[in-house]
């Protein structure tokens, strides 16, 4: 297993570290499961730098690094709408996201195409990784809704865009 791939499991491993820190309700443990939380999302970062720069590209790589990336978001999510700081539709909006966006990329590999993420894809993720990190801290309510605003804002505009760009997927299936 080659340095990003390790990378890439280590931040799955640092997943239930995240949540096991919530849970236990020990002492800062917002700050430590914010400090997991920005780590596990820097080895994002950092495994596809690596990946890309060292050709140490791999197909466990392709399929494990996004399931990964979108395990640490849900789960964080997750332990918004059970402390009700996130309303479960807006967790609902993303997750359906992740799955319309997956099936397309599938749908498109069969047709030996390959969909890049888009720079709409992008922001959404970055937006969506900073406002759980404002959302892990001590925030104002006010703050609270506008990043859950933000969140599903990006992440509407985002599957739309993935979804006009790439109908002709649709319109391919049988």
């Amino acid at each position: 297993m080659n340095t990003a791939n390790k990378l890439t499991m280590l931040r799955v491993l640092m997943i239930p570290a995240f949540l096991m820190v919530l849970y236990l309700g020990i002492p800062f443990a917002s700050y430590i499961a914010l400090a997991i939380f920005i780590v596990a999302s820097l080895t994002d970062w950092l495994d596809g730098y690596i990946a890309r720069n060292y050709n140490q590209t791999t197909d466990f790589g392709k399929f494990m690094d996004p399931l990964a990336d979108k395990c640490l978001v849900i789960a964080a999510m997750l332990w918004f709408v059970e402390i009700g700081q996130m309303p479960a539709w807006a967790l609902l909006i993303v997750v359906v996201r992740e799955f319309a966006v997956s099936g397309i990329r599938m749908q498109a590999a069969n047709l030996g195409r390959v969909i890049a993420a888009g720079w709409s894809g992008k922001v959404k993720t970055a937006s969506t990784m900073v406002c759980i990190c404002l959302m892990l801290l001590p925030i104002p309510p006010v703050v609270n809704t506008v990043c859950v605003a933000v969140i599903v804002a990006t992440t509407l505009y985002s599957g739309g865009e993935y979804l006009i760009q790439n109908k002709d997927v649709f319109s391919s299936m049988k």
